[in-house]
Formats: structure tokens, C-alpha cells, sequence
């Protein structure tokens, strides 16, 4: 099923540095996931208020189908929504959104990242705290999480 910018209830806008541009003059591969990371640690913080001295989060997988191209001057943002939740594990998907001068938004990338709640000191997964998930499921509404085991 495609991305909707509507199933988005946060967006964080991105802003494109001059050396994300690559030689051919639009964003760099590899600087999407720099994007995405940014949106993601927003949305912890501002909506699930993840508490990073207790426990860390690391991405197990990611995933990143490119449709457009980002260019230096485009007005872009990043929505982000989780999409599964499991007992240590969550899926969170990306879009990044372009605002043309109309005001009209696109979809440029969708990506998609496996988050693992995870303890330093013993460097092992542990269960999402409860906290997390039960704000995870508060804000991106039950009706768009797959599973909430």
C-alpha cells in the first residue's frame, strides 16, 4: 500500500545543506537516512518523550525507495509514523515531503527503519518501555499500527 502524507500526524522540516548536494546537483544517497534519523530522534523526543538516559535505540534495518529527486533549494520535510510494534522492536516509516510554491506537497522518498530498544550497559535488546509504546500507540492511532503484540 502506498504512503499517504495524511496517515503523517508529525512532520519536522529538513534543512538541505549545501554538501548534501552531490556532483550531478541533487541530495546525495546516502544523506537520506541522515534525514530520516533527524525526524525520527524529533518525533522521540517531542512525541513519545523517549527517556535516552534509561534506555538508547539503535536501527536494526533500513530501508529507502528513492520516486523523486531532492534538489539544493527544494522546501522539504519529514513525516514519520510507526507502523508495528513488537515486544523489543519497532518499524517506523519515513516520507520525505516536498512544498512546492503553491503550497502543493509531494512525496520524494519513503523509507523505512526497524528500531530496537536497547540497554548499553548490558548490550542487549529489552522490551519498549512502557511509556514509549503506550505513546507510540496514543499518537499514531491504532487503526494504522499493524500489530501492537
Amino acid at each position: 500500500m502506498p504512503e499517504k502524507i495524511s496517515d503523517y500526524k508529525y512532520k519536522t522540516p529538513i534543512s538541505i545543506r549545501f554538501s548534501d548536494i552531490d556532483a550531478v546537483g541533487h541530495v546525495n544517497n546516502a544523506i537520506y537516512l541522515t534525514y530520516f534519523e533527524m525526524a525520527r530522534f524529533n518525533y522521540w523526543r517531542d512525541v513519545i518523550e523517549w527517556n535516552f538516559t534509561e534506555n538508547g535505540v539503535i536501527v536494526g534495518r533500513a530501508e529507502v525507495q528513492y520516486l523523486k529527486p531532492v534538489m539544493l533549494h527544494d522546501k522539504i520535510s519529514c513525516g514519520v509514523r510507526i507502523v508495528r510494534i513488537g515486544n523489543s522492536s519497532f518499524d517506523v516509516m519515513h516520507i520525505l515531503i516536498r512544498t512546492n510554491g503553491n503550497g502543493a506537497e509531494e512525496i520524494c522518498t519513503v523509507g523505512k527503519t526497524v528500531c530496537v530498544s536497547y540497554d548499553y550497559s548490558i548490550n542487549k535488546p529489552i522490551r519498549i518501555p512502557p511509556h514509549a509504546r503506550d505513546r507510540m500507540i496514543e499518537y499514531d492511532e491504532p487503526r494504522l499500527i499493524l500489530n501492537t503484540n
